[in-house]
């Protein structure tokens, strides 16, 4: 009979592992492409993946995020923009996965 605790943990685990970190960016977007890389250097210690959404030509998009790209947000919760902030997201997907 499996031990319910470490089924647990391993939902938990598996749940974290899950994050999904969107980035709503444009082609040629030189501030995109830094958050992106910034973000790729601290995925294998946060354990989250990276999503990217092109807004070029899809007008509902523009619409909502226009010249803030990029916009980040944390499993469809909006984070920040322009800029990503390796201690202020770190706190933020702590705080995101504490809420899950």
């Amino acid at each position: 009979m499996a031990d319910s605790s470490n089924n647990e943990f391993s939902k938990q685990i598996d749940r974290f592992e899950t994050c999904t970190v969107t980035v709503f960016t444009r082609h040629g977007c030189h501030l995109c492409q830094v958050a992106i890389e910034l973000l790729e250097t601290m995925q294998p210690d946060l354990d989250f993946r990276i999503e990217k959404i092109y807004i070029d030509n899809n007008e509902n998009l523009e619409k909502l995020y226009g010249e803030q790209v990029p916009v980040i947000h944390i499993d469809g919760e909006h984070h920040d923009y322009w800029r990503v902030d390796p201690d202020r997201f770190k706190s933020s997907l702590e705080k995101h996965r504490q809420r899950q």
